[in-house]
């Protein structure tokens, strides 16, 4: 069955909230700790910047929330409201990259598409934008996809604000 796509709204986010919950504690658990699944869960989250942006995509089957991501023209590269660091200070097209940002598969819809469907968005949107190149900051998890999808290492770090270090890669992508 196909999906569809849309553009996500503040009326959206309970919803998304609770996708972003089962994404962390489904298939990214398969990659972390206990203790860092608890840290990701303070380092992740919900940007409602990027909503208010409409910027945000939520890809859906038969109405039913399958996966949600979007991409940003600010400086923040990760993290929910709730993260310290953001920088809501806009980006450069031409000059900067642009971000893609806050990529959540429901448990169901693992390996079916989704996450490669939102980036293609993601890199359109952007591209349309005036970026010529993305960048993301991945996790363990979704790493697999970023590379399938062209996106090269960066860097590799540790954020340890949570409570415990979670292991992210800064990946990047000429469009």
């Amino acid at each position: 069955m196909a999906f569809t796509h849309r553009i996500a709204t503040e009326a959206d986010i309970p919803a998304l909230v609770g996708l972003m919950d089962r994404s962390i504690s489904g298939p990214l658990a398969a990659f972390l700790s206990p203790e860092q699944i608890a840290a990701s869960r303070r380092l992740m989250g919900l940007d409602s910047q990027i909503i208010a942006d409409r910027t945000y995509f939520i890809v859906e089957q038969d109405g039913v929330l399958a996966g949600c991501g979007g991409w940003s023209s600010r400086i923040t590269t990760y993290g929910g409201d709730h993260t310290p660091g953001r920088i809501p200070a806009p980006l450069t097209p031409g000059v900067d990259a642009a971000r893609v940002r806050a990529m959540y598969t429901a448990p169901e819809f693992v390996r079916q598409g989704v996450g490669k469907l939102i980036l293609g968005l993601c890199e359109d949107a952007a591209r349309a934008a005036g970026y010529d190149r993305v960048e993301l900051v991945a996790t363990m998890g979704g790493e697999p996809l970023y590379l399938a999808a062209g996106y090269v290492e960066i860097e590799r770090f540790e954020d340890d604000r949570g409570g415990a270090p979670v292991p992210l890669v800064r990946m990047g992508k000429p469009l």
